[in-house]
């Protein structure tokens, strides 16, 4: 070290330096000047090197060549430590100089305005924008869905018509758009024109009997229009059985007028059994065992057998749009009509013909009459309804998602009805927007997070067949299908106080028995699941899903997995006053004990709750192992069908090991979406999408490819309507049609299995 220290001294010691190498003398001291003028840079000329006075530059001779190479290695050695010295330097003062990002500069000024200099340490606060965990979301839900906002609300919209398409249908489509709007929602609105029927004012319709000529104010729209005559008969509620029962009294059913009382069954389906039996005509009362009103008070409805506008069936009712003059398979052929329960007293005393069975259930409430089935006095029916091309207005909003936005659940209510129609669309639609307002400030003021979109829809024409929902459904089917995972229905949530029930898709079984144990009872203490009995809680509160629930269309023409729910009085399983002019607030005060505004919060919570978790959970809610019993109810009766058909010789060679297997791989698909969950990372969200999305298509792949939408547009194979499905299948008595539909059957539930597997190379080894 002292040599490379003395050769570096000895570099930066002498006089002069030049572009050429300095010899030094013997004795190390330098006897050597080099001449550096700008006039022999200029020319390039060699330097004068010129020796001192009394040196013998001649006569000496270079350093021996160890010394050289000792020095010149002791050189290179210093210019190496001075370069690693000086980048070392550098390196540190740019550190030093390195600008501080602002939002630390910020932290650290604002450490130091209350600190001594000495001190002054960065700190930093937690984030305050943490998402909402679940209990907390259901703690801001309850806190803004109170009886206090739903007095207000319900008040707000309680309007004395909202007839369908009428001036004030538009004008409260137009302040719920504006509800939306001042929610930041982005709304939009979604037209549609389609075909209304309604009375001719000119032309009213008549029932006349006898010396009577009956103008009934009521009606029901899509009804065959034309004046026929046949024989009155009473048929009870007009199911299979009734007018079965009928029949085995000797009583002709065919071109004669039935007589029919309310319930049970929709119109749609009571008309429909008629003209499966030949009748010419259809009269529909309120009989006052069901029905505890004046008797003069109108029914009105719809009997068309499916959902939307009958005349675009399967597609949209967009303006200016051409298709082809075509009409639903579901209008009926022959006149239905309503009466009133006066009218059809007096029909009831002059009847005629023998009497049912006292077991078959017809008697009614007229304490005075026998009920009995007539078929011997002519009655004339006639309908002279006509048709409107109406405009319809949708209105939508949305709370869109983080993580998945365009991944979202629909919640919707129909805003139209017959008179004031309080609870059938005030109670829907006041729930719809203060669910809204909730979910909207908890996102803007409470950091909820949901992951997934929520939409909020307000419909009209739900009174004539949910037509304003089918035709959104129709417009948009193949967006819809494969972002929509779930509708929930808010029409009708109130009915009555002291008991509860649902109807939905298998998928929503098990959501809807956490909500009611998360949700507390309107009745005091305890939950929702408390109120209706913990035990065999299915029995008690799921029913079958009718044709007429807002909901069916969602599930059984689009494959969407869809609930509907009611709070309703004990022992009954529909509301009085539905299809009237009574549908008032002073009605449903009654039947809530005067506590509506209490019982539509505890809706609105229950509502809230599910859409909530559906949005918030990483995993969707969809309980696909629930449909496994479904299935195996339905593939038992169809066995047990064709077994019965086998051993009477009516079917050879058919074998259901087909059937079964399919069975099989329904549940085996399931398990491997089990399987995936166990095994996949929950908290990535790439993984949880591809679970999702599986979950998604359950549904979907129930829908039989192999009909029409026009023409059997209930395409679901456990829920529709029509020859395709399980249940029609177990009653089929043609041996063809049975073989056909039962191996379109067997692979709509199989291909279902492998769209459950999702990848084509997985299907063999999980199913």
């Amino acid at each position: 070290m002292d040599r490379v220290r003395t050769a570096f001294n000895n570099l930066i010691n002498s006089e002069r330096y030049s572009r050429f190498s300095l010899q030094p003398a013997a004795d190390r001291v330098r006897h050597v000047e080099v001449k550096l003028s700008d006039e022999d840079d200029a020319t390039g000329d060699v330097p004068e090197v010129e020796a001192q006075p009394g040196s013998s530059l001649a006569s000496l001779g270079p350093e021996p060549l160890r010394h050289s190479r000792r020095n010149l290695c002791y050189l290179v050695l210093g210019t190496l430590l001075v370069f690693v010295i000086g980048y070392l330097v550098g390196y540190v003062s740019h550190r030093k100089l390195e600008p501080v990002k602002p939002e630390l500069n910020e932290a650290v000024e604002a450490q130091t305005e209350n600190q001594p200099p000495e001190t002054a340490v960065p700190k930093f606060a937690p984030p305050t924008d943490l998402p909402l965990q679940w209990s907390e979301i259901i703690k801001k839900l309850a806190q803004r869905l109170t009886s206090q906002a739903f007095d207000k609300t319900l008040r707000d919209f309680d309007l004395p018509r909202r007839s369908t398409g009428s001036v004030e249908d538009e004008s409260l489509a137009i302040r719920v758009h504006d509800e939306f709007m001042n929610l930041d929602m982005d709304p939009w609105t979604d037209f549609h024109y389609v075909q209304l029927q309604k009375p001719d004012s000119n032309r009213p319709n008549h029932v006349i009997f006898g010396s009577n000529d009956f103008k009934p104010t009521g009606y029901l729209a899509y009804s065959a229009t034309g004046r026929v005559q046949g024989k009155l008969v009473y048929g009870n509620y007009g199911r299979g059985q009734d007018l079965d029962a009928v029949q085995k009294k000797d009583v002709e059913l065919k071109d004669s007028v039935l007589l029919l009382r309310k319930g049970k069954i929709t119109f749609a389906e009571q008309v429909a059994n008629a003209a499966a039996k030949g009748a010419s005509a259809v009269l529909i009362y309120p009989d006052s065992q069901d029905y505890k009103y004046e008797g003069n008070t109108a029914l009105f409805g719809h009997v068309h057998l499916g959902s939307g506008d009958p005349y675009t069936p399967g597609f949209p009712s967009f303006n200016h749009t051409q298709f082809p003059p075509t009409q639903s398979s579901g209008l009926p052929t022959i006149p239905a009509q309503t009466i009133t329960s006066n009218m059809a007293n007096t029909l009831l005393q002059q009847i005629g013909g023998p009497e049912p069975d006292a077991s078959s259930g017809f008697s009614g409430g007229f304490r005075s009459l026998s009920y009995r089935l007539g078929g011997s006095e002519n009655v004339t029916v006639e309908v002279n309804n006509a048709l409107v091309n109406t405009k319809l207005r949708n209105v939508f909003g949305v709370v869109k998602g983080f993580t998945d936005p365009d991944r979202y659940i629909v919640l919707g209510a129909q805003r139209d009805a017959w008179g004031k129609g309080y609870t059938r669309a005030n109670v829907g639609t006041s729930v719809l927007l203060e669910l809204a307002k909730a979910f909207s400030e908890m996102v803007s003021k409470d950091q909820f997070r949901p992951k997934r979109s929520i939409v909020f829809a307000s419909w009209s024409g739900g009174e004539y067949g949910n037509v304003g929902a089918t035709e959104w459904l129709e417009g948009y089917m193949s967006s819809i299908g494969k972002s929509v995972f779930t509708y929930i229905s808010l029409d009708g949530l109130v009915m009555g106080r002291g008991s509860f029930m649902a109807s939905a898709s298998p998928l929503l079984h098990s959501l809807i028995e956490s909500t009611m144990k998360e949700v507390k009872s309107p009745l005091g203490s305890g939950t929702v699941y408390d109120m209706v009995g913990q035990s065999n809680w299915e029995a008690n509160v799921m029913k079958p899903m009718s044709m007429n629930d807002p909901a069916y269309p969602f599930i059984a023409f689009s494959g969407i997995p869809s609930l509907s729910f009611h709070f309703i009085s004990p022992n009954t399983e529909s509301y009085t006053y539905y299809d009237t002019n009574l549908d008032n607030m002073d009605h449903l005060d009654y039947q809530t004990n005067h506590r509506t505004s209490e019982m539509t919060a505890a809706a609105a919570q229950f509502a809230g709750v599910m859409a909530a978790q559906l949005v918030h959970d990483h995993l969707l809610s969809l309980d696909v192992s629930r449909y496994g019993d479904e299935i195996d109810k339905a593939v038992k009766l169809i066995y047990n069908h064709i077994k019965q058909l086998q051993r009477s010789g009516q079917l050879k060679d058919l074998n259901l090991s087909w059937l079964i297997q399919a069975r099989g791989s329904f549940y085996r698909a399931a398990e491997s979406i089990g399987r995936s969950v166990a095994n996949s990372d929950l908290e990535n969200p790439k993984s949880c999408r591809l679970i999702n999305d599986k979950l998604m298509t359950v549904e979907h792949f129930l829908l039989s490819p192999y009909v029409s939408p026009t023409q059997t547009p209930f395409r679901h194979i456990l829920l529709g309507r029509g020859s395709h499905t399980l249940a029609s299948i177990a009653k089929i008595t043609d041996m063809d049609q049975l073989r056909v539909q039962l191996a379109l059957a067997t692979w709509i539930l199989q291909g279902c299995s492998y769209a459950m597997v999702g990848d084509i190379w997985d299907i063999h080894d999980k199913i």
